[in-house]
């Protein structure tokens, strides 16, 4: 039998500058004067950056409430089995006192634990051009979105597992001075990406002003109270661009998430947003988490030029700062005391 003919294969790379390594190369020369002054400067830039950052970070006032309430006696004990649907809504009350006052604006957040929004199949749960207000996705949504595509053979309308499993705790904070409560007012605008309510999000074209004509022909997701063109009252923040929604709609990368909820802001330089003293947070408790072992968290926070409060980054900077000036002062020691010992060439005898 004869073999094919054609050019014998070689192993022998091209006669490039790339392929036989002949590209121009720096190699620097480590010698004590260049690596010594390196780590010392490090030092110096790192740690004092690394302190303003840590004392930045603790500046911040941060205050949590777990309102789980898997404690027999937590006010919220009573909620801990609810489902999704029940009427009227199981409402519990908190009371706690704020040691420090709040200066600056402070947001309120949701916190969730042991929920996995990075699951494979519920990322995906989802229709993007029905919740870009495309109007024929919005009858027909996307296959991605079973099991929550359609009901009674009805669309669902925000279909998918994200939408479909919607927080909807309402927290409400008051201010108990001698016994009279007076409401905290919570600004719910402003908490989504602003590309994500301008742009991501639009409601199905059509007559702006009468958003159940839009949606007409589709029903709820499965574990939601009322339809979403019900989620507020007021329009430029009802349907798909209402910003809970949005928020929501945001995955978490963590099983531990939080997700901003509500907005307090400064009423005027004289006093802080919220004074030291005595709160009530009153919870409508709809939300079931005990099923899964999952925990709900109320967080009240004041953030910084680098946003929230993160201990781990100032630490980082002084550490690696530290190490750095600590090694460079090791290797001056021994540079001093062994460094002159062979002037001549290492010359292997």
């Amino acid at each position: 039998g004869g073999g094919g003919g054609g050019a014998v294969k070689t192993r022998k790379p091209d006669n490039t500058a790339f392929k036989q390594q002949r590209l121009p190369a720096w190699q620097p020369i480590l010698t004590a004067g260049t690596v010594l002054p390196a780590f010392f400067i490090i030092g110096l830039i790192f740690i004092p950056i690394g302190i303003g950052i840590f004392v930045t970070s603790n500046n911040i006032r941060e205050y949590e409430i777990d309102y789980t309430g898997t404690e027999p006696s937590s006010p919220c004990n009573k909620c801990l089995n609810v489902s999704w649907d029940s009427t009227p809504p199981c409402t519990c009350t908190i009371n706690f006192t704020l040691e420090h006052s709040f200066e600056s604006n402070v947001f309120m957040y949701y916190g969730l634990s042991n929920f996995y929004q990075n699951h494979r199949r519920y990322v995906k749960s989802r229709d993007d051009s029905q919740l870009n207000g495309d109007n024929t996705s919005l009858l027909n949504p996307s296959k991605e979105c079973e099991p929550y595509r359609t009901n009674e053979d009805k669309p669902i309308a925000p279909c998918g597992a994200i939408a479909n499993s919607m927080f909807n705790d309402t927290l409400e904070l008051y201010r108990i001075d001698n016994d009279t409560r007076t409401p905290i007012t919570l600004i719910k605008k402003g908490i989504a990406w602003w590309t994500d309510k301008n742009v991501k999000f639009r409601n199905p074209t059509g007559d702006g002003n009468n958003l159940t004509a839009l949606f007409q022909g589709t029903t709820k997701p499965v574990n939601w109270p009322k339809p979403v063109y019900m989620l507020d009252a007021e329009p430029d923040n009802n349907g798909f661009i209402n910003e809970d929604f949005i928020v929501w709609m945001r995955t978490a990368a963590l099983p531990t998430f939080r997700k901003l909820y509500r907005l307090i802001e400064r009423k005027n330089n004289l006093q802080p947003t919220l004074q030291a003293g005595n709160y009530s947070l009153d919870i409508a408790y709809n939300y079931p988490v005990h099923s899964f072992d999952g925990r709900k968290r109320m967080i009240l926070s004041t953030i910084s030029w680098m946003g929230g409060k993160n201990p781990f980054l100032g630490i980082a900077y002084i550490t690696v700062g530290s190490i750095c000036f600590f090694l460079g002062v090791v290797l001056l020691i021994i540079h001093h005391k062994y460094g002159n010992r062979n002037t001549s060439a290492d010359i292997p005898n």
